[in-house]
């Protein structure tokens, strides 16, 4: 075993359960949340145990400030990326250990399966690994709240940014569960609305590790861009085999949508040079990030992906709701981090809506060429900043059933 693996494992032991406590306590009860992340699957380099160290930073640093008084508690677990192993996990936390909220949640059909048990069961659900839109759409929750991108924003700063560079005919790479569904479609809507076109489709499953037919397909259909409708490994094979198979050489451009800074190493900058991503946040985008990417380096070996950030992001934001609120009620705790702002290293000024979603703003990124980069982990440029108000779908063009009731809809 490597030494990053031996890391990881000693980290996972360690971070299964992990408490905080300091002085008086809200209702006179531990406030506890439950970290429901991929641990050992494809998402696990972006989420994983980096999400629990951040939750445990947040923790960390709420009780020096607003949530001093608190008693606080951490559990985490592995749902292997399975939306009934994750719902039963969940619900076991619920019941028996009493855990008020729920957050990372990697992967949509997790995500989904774990929003629908939460509203029965009447606590927070924080989202900061998913990308569906459906949290914030036609499945939305009034207990519910997705922190980071989702599959509408990527469009937006991907799709968009591309299309209007000329890119006009696309063919999409998709893996076969709600994210890669929900990505195809509101990136070929983009695509569409702004006079291009789609040449073709094909679906994979998840962490495939040959993708050699579908990619032939993509070559075959001399497409401009090729969409990367997955994540992970995924997107990380998807990139080496079309390399391979000279999808690069025929002009053809990379459009990834969820990619990793592990995962740019494992790919390299001379194949992944030029690609273009939106991101709610990298480590290297001003004084405030670096400093707590320093933090986070220092427990975990590598500098944070944009899940840990939004994992912090979410909790802290959370743990002063419940401070604000003077009680674990979800209700009263939901209605309070929709009133007050999201003010942490990662959002300045940042709001959550009826819907749940969190407006902030996304960076557009582009992967550095080889003579470019100063040092291991400096990947990206920053193309543009994407703001929060043009980067995610109109609050009254969702679906939301909260919105349609507060508005009068049907």
């Amino acid at each position: 075993m490597g030494t990053k693996a031996l890391l990881r494992t000693a980290l996972l032991a360690a971070l299964s359960v992990w408490g905080a406590s300091a002085g008086a306590q809200i209702s006179n009860d531990v406030v506890k949340i439950g970290i429901l992340t991929d641990m050992s699957g494809p998402y696990s380099g972006m989420g994983g145990v980096g999400s629990v160290v951040a939750a445990k930073m947040a923790v960390e640093d709420c009780l020096k400030a607003e949530c001093k008084g608190m008693k606080i508690e951490v559990l985490s677990a592995d749902h292997q990326n399975k939306a009934d192993l994750g719902a039963t996990k969940a619900r076991e936390w619920i019941d028996t250990e009493h855990v008020d909220a729920l957050a990372d949640l990697t992967n949509s059909s997790v995500a989904l399966a774990v929003q629908k048990l939460a509203k029965e069961k009447g606590v927070v659900a924080m989202f900061s690994g998913p990308a569906t839109t459906k949290l914030t759409t036609e499945e939305c929750s009034p207990v519910g709240f997705h922190w980071m991108f989702d599959t509408y924003s990527q469009a937006v700063g991907t799709a968009a940014a591309l299309t209007k560079l000329g890119n006009k005919s696309w063919y999409f790479l998709t893996v076969d569960y709600a994210f890669g569904h929900s990505l195809e479609k509101d990136a070929g809507d983009v695509v569409k609305d702004l006079g291009g076109g789609i040449s073709g489709a094909v679906r994979h499953p998840l962490n495939a590790s040959d993708l050699s037919s579908f990619l032939i397909q993509a070559k075959n259909s001399k497409a401009q861009v090729l969409g990367l409708a997955n994540g992970g490994q995924d997107t990380v094979n998807s990139i080496k085999q079309a390399v391979e198979f000279g999808l690069t050489s025929n002009g053809a451009t990379f459009a990834a949508y969820v990619l990793f800074l592990e995962h740019v190493q494992s790919i390299t900058l001379n194949a992944a040079q030029g690609l273009l991503l939106a991101n709610p946040f990298y480590w290297d985008l001003n004084d405030e990030t670096r400093a707590w990417s320093k933090r986070f380096e220092e427990k975990i070996g590598h500098p944070p992906d944009w899940d840990p950030a939004m994992a912090y992001s979410a909790v802290f934001h959370y743990l002063k709701a419940v401070k604000a609120a003077g009680t674990r009620d979800a209700d009263a705790v939901a209605a309070k981090m929709r009133e007050i702002p999201v003010n942490d290293f990662a959002t300045k000024d940042g709001k959550v809506r009826l819907d749940g979603r969190v407006i902030r703003n996304l960076y557009l990124l582009q992967v550095k060429k080889p003579g470019e980069s100063k040092s291991k982990w400096d990947i990206y440029n920053v193309v543009t900043t994407v703001p929060g108000e043009q980067a995610f779908r109109p609050l009254d063009q969702g679906g939301c059933p909260l919105v349609n009731a507060a508005s009068g809809k049907q």
